[in-house]
């Protein structure tokens, strides 16, 4: 009986708090400090690979709808760009892209001047702001034993770290040989994309086609080759120049030509660079494919990763340092670099390990913009965290 007693008064009052909890969720009194970070990639273990873009179901549907095609012999009329030829509404959104990018770095290295870029020495961790962060996750070899990290003074590298891909003269040809790997140019992956998608660089020689391909049971089939070539790059180009004859890419300092006075002016202009680069380039990787290695930073823009054994990854051995190509992201070709933000950068307060769960993350460049004054868009208001309340350090045991 008196068993029977505790269990119906628990039921009593389990029902009276969920009627209550419904009652505050109806009001919208409750949330959660937890599902506001929801958005942001995972640190990745070394054994772990990344996250397929498109599921595995469906890249094995495409590879059996593939096989079928090329057992009949047929001619394939192919469309832009896996024919050879533009997309002509593309080319547009590649110049701009091109622009944003150098507006963007003009931007970053005037505002680097002002406000301090501190990097771990040990570990890939960054800090924007002054003083830097005392939160407690340098776990690599050499480190400290309290896992705090080991502050340095950076730069617009740290902020803006640059992924680079080998320039390919011709994007359908054959991919890049390990016997290549020093022959064949390296630049910027956003450059190499843009390239690909119209712009015309006189330093970065590329062909651009007359005559669209076909395809003929499976197999790629250039009428172009029975023409004469009578386009810009002529007879006597120089398809593979050496590492030292490559060229820096325009306007990475012209800060100095943009018309402001104060440095938020350029914290606003580089902010909007921002959000038309990631978003033009989004937008030229859904027709223009790029590819990135599932376990290293590697990337190679064009259909097709190339042939390059370099990969020092988890298991590279099996795959005769081969890399594992997949299907790459936005975070992957702009290598974003996310950092903790600051709700007051003007007060010096630290960031503390015991209070890290209630602090926001941003993209490294837009915390540098925010800090300096420019507001930040809706798309990141879930990262910042700004509707959480950090507490003091005396009432952190006061929260439930």
């Amino acid at each position: 009986m008196f068993h029977r007693r505790v269990t119906s008064v628990l039921n009593l009052r389990g029902n009276a708090i969920l009627s209550t909890v419904k009652e505050l969720g109806n009001v919208g009194l409750l949330y959660s400090t937890v599902s506001a970070m929801e958005a942001l990639p995972r640190k990745l273990k070394k054994a772990e690979k990344k996250p397929w873009v498109t599921s595995v179901n469906e890249l094995k549907r495409r590879a059996r709808y593939d096989k079928q095609e090329r057992r009949v012999v047929r001619e394939v009329a192919l469309r832009p760009p896996e024919n050879g030829l533009l997309v002509e509404k593309l080319i547009p959104v590649a110049h701009h892209v091109l622009a944003s990018r150098a507006q963007l770095l003009a931007c970053v290295s005037r505002i680097s001047e002002e406000i301090p870029i501190y990097f771990c020495s040990l570990c890939t961790e960054v800090h924007v702001g002054h003083p830097p962060h005392k939160i407690r996750t340098c776990n690599v070899s050499g480190s400290q034993k309290n896992k705090e990290h080991t502050w340095q003074r950076g730069g617009v590298d740290h902020v803006l770290p640059v992924v680079q891909s080998f320039h390919l003269y011709d994007r359908l040809g054959r991919a890049v040989s390990h016997n290549e790997r020093l022959e064949v140019d390296r630049i910027p992956a956003l450059v190499e994309l843009c390239i690909q998608a119209g712009v015309d660089l006189p330093e970065y020689p590329t062909r651009r086609r007359k005559f669209p391909i076909y395809r003929v049971a499976g197999k790629l089939i250039d009428f172009e080759k029975r023409f004469p070539k009578d386009d810009w790059f002529g007879k006597d180009i120089e398809t593979f120049r050496s590492k030292e004859t490559i060229k820096k890419p325009i306007g990475d300092r012209n800060y100095l030509n943009l018309p402001y006075d104060d440095i938020k002016g350029f914290a606003m202009r580089g902010m909007e660079a921002w959000e038309i680069m990631r978003n033009g380039a989004i937008q030229l990787m859904k027709t223009y494919g790029v590819q990135t290695c599932g376990y290293c930073p590697e990337l190679q823009v064009g259909p097709k990763g190339h042939r390059v054994r370099q990969c020092q990854a988890f298991k590279h051995q099996m795959r005769d340092g081969q890399h594992a190509w997949q299907e790459a992201t936005i975070d992957d070709l702009l290598s974003t670099v996310y950092v903790w933000h600051v709700q007051n950068p003007h007060a010096g307060d630290v960031l503390v390990d015991s209070m890290k769960r209630y602090y926001g993350k941003l993209p490294a460049v837009v915390e540098l913009f925010s800090q300096v004054g420019a507001q930040v868009g809706d798309d990141y208001y879930h990262m910042m965290r700004d509707d959480v309340v950090v507490p003091g350090l005396d009432e952190e045991k006061l929260v439930v």
